[in-house]
């Protein structure tokens, strides 16, 4: 029988924080909506009566550089690669109501249908009304396991058509693609990021790891890729 009496001022009590627990979707809206709540900074998941609540003070520096590096380097890339038009908005709650939500760090969309928030309504992406994004990524330091088993189940069960776990530790980023049945199948290339040498990020987190600041990584991404372009042309 799922736990139906779950106490949302309770959150971070340790036998809730970073484990999946039996929940409704109304214990769901209960977290999400509680105002006293609303200054911490945590991240909702839900799934299949199963809530995993993240506290995102506890993921630490490496978990908010690492971030702001994909980021950026992506962006980098975009600007001079891509021909299509990409949307960056990680950290958005996304929904399907009843059913599933997920706070993925980063999330993309390609393309000009996106999402338009509107005066009075929620604070998330309802899939009812939006599109999947094409792509979304955990940043996984402390959350790798989970990154690789749940969080991975519950964005196929989404529907999204890729998704990338980037290894804090592991300074590697993977890629998986939606199959057929359902799943998700490991891949060395993206498809989001048509062309990107995925062996470029994974040599960013190396040096963001030994200690430079995210602009002295991104310059030598962007040298880097300069570079390719240039031994392609001639």
């Amino acid at each position: 029988m799922v736990n139906t009496t779950m106490n949302p001022t309770q959150v971070f009590d340790e036998s809730s924080i970073a484990t999946w627990q039996p929940a409704t979707w109304q214990d769901y809206l209960n977290y999400r909506d509680n105002p006293d709540l609303q200054m911490i900074s945590y991240h909702l998941f839900f799934n299949s009566n199963q809530l995993l609540i993240t506290d995102m003070g506890g993921e630490g520096l490496n978990h908010s550089k690492f971030c702001a590096l994909i980021e950026l380097v992506l962006g980098l890339w975009s600007i001079q690669f891509s021909e299509q038009e990409l949307t960056f908005c990680g950290h958005c709650l996304l929904e399907k109501p009843e059913t599933r939500a997920a706070s993925p760090d980063l999330v993309f969309y390609v393309g000009t249908e996106i999402p338009v928030w509107q005066q009075g309504e929620t604070r998330s992406i309802d899939l009812n009304q939006w599109r999947v994004p094409d792509l979304v990524g955990e940043i996984a330091d402390t959350t790798l396991s989970s990154d690789l088993d749940e969080k991975k189940q519950l964005y196929a069960a989404l529907g999204i058509p890729e998704y990338w776990v980037v290894s804090v530790r592991g300074k590697q980023v993977l890629v998986f693609f939606l199959q057929e049945d359902g799943k998700y199948q490991e891949s060395a290339q993206s498809q989001v990021f048509t062309g990107l040498e995925m062996n470029l990020l994974d040599q960013a987190l190396v040096q963001m790891d030994q200690g430079q600041t995210t602009t002295q990584v991104a310059r030598w991404f962007q040298q880097q890729i300069q570079k390719n372009t240039s031994e392609e042309i001639s």
